[in-house]
């Protein structure tokens, strides 16, 4: 039992860390004369940084824009430590406003 916590804690960590990365990743991109590329990087820094091993090994991020909006978007597979135990398929969406410098 204390093991199937365990691994439900440490998903439920590994979800923050893609919000957190969808965030920051978004944001970045979002900023005046940054481009998807800086999405990209400031989202796969903070995933680089938080999940590191095989808990950060099924990690991708992609990022895009649309109609102004700067989208990332990080999915990953969780597995479960027991036999029995079903992998945990999370897929996360941060967005941001592209920011505009003045007319």
């Amino acid at each position: 039992m204390f093991v199937l916590l365990a691994n439900f804690v440490v998903d439920q960590y590994g979800r923050g860390v893609l919000r957190a990365a969808v965030d920051e990743g978004a944001r970045a991109g979002a900023q005046e004369g940054n481009t998807l590329d800086d999405c990209q990087a400031r989202a796969a820094a903070v995933t680089g940084d938080l999940l590191r091993g095989s808990l950060g090994s099924t990690v991708q991020i992609l990022c895009g824009e649309a109609n102004g909006t700067v989208t990332s978007r990080a999915t990953a597979a969780f597995p479960g430590w027991l036999p029995g135990v079903p992998t945990w398929n999370v897929a996360i969406e941060g967005r941001s406003t592209r920011e505009q410098g003045p007319s």
